[in-house]
């Protein structure tokens, strides 16, 4: 179920004295009186509905409330469909990662990356490799060659604790 954000007051809820009326059909039919506005809605079996709470006198439009609402929500559930969510998706590999698996690892990346979503590629060091940092490195600049044509890299390698890592997104 979707809300609007803001609910609107509606015909006994709208405190003022007078408002800037509009028709159901968009016409504008000048300042009224809110009595005078309320009986018109009525007469219609329809709601009274401030439309711009912040302007002086208060503008509000005869309308079908619930109707409005309705659309409302169908309008936010279907923005909700169209929107992407990007990933970033994370692959972890070793300092001395074999061939077979390196061509695996980018092909997955390459896979990731063509769905549009974000690539971190993690080297992590055990023991003592943190002291040979270069050979991390080494692997994600070779990672950063495979994926050259359709990735560009979005974080160059950093190293932070035991874990080295850059970030590849689509070009």
């Amino acid at each position: 179920m979707f809300f609007i954000k803001q609910e609107l007051p509606i015909n006994r809820q709208i405190r003022a004295k007078e408002v800037q009326l509009i028709g159901e059909n968009g016409e504008k039919l000048g300042v009224v009186a809110l009595e005078e506005a309320l009986e018109k809605a009525e007469e219609k079996n329809l709601d009274l509905v401030v439309v711009a709470p912040n302007s002086n006198p208060l503008v509000c439009k005869i309308m079908n409330y619930g109707k409005y609402k309705f659309e409302q929500a169908k309008k936010e559930k279907e923005a909700k469909k169209k929107q992407k969510v990007l990933e970033v998706k994370e692959l972890r590999v070793t300092p001395n990662i074999e061939e077979h698996d390196f061509g695996f690892k980018s092909k997955n990346a390459r896979k990731f990356i063509e769905d549009g979503n974000k690539v971190k590629i993690t080297v992590r060091f055990r023991g003592r490799e943190v002291n040979n940092s270069k050979s991390g490195e080494i692997v994600l600049n070779k990672f950063i060659e495979e994926l050259a044509d359709i990735a560009i890299v979005e974080k160059q390698p950093k190293l932070e604790g035991k874990n080295m890592f850059t970030i590849l997104a689509k070009k």
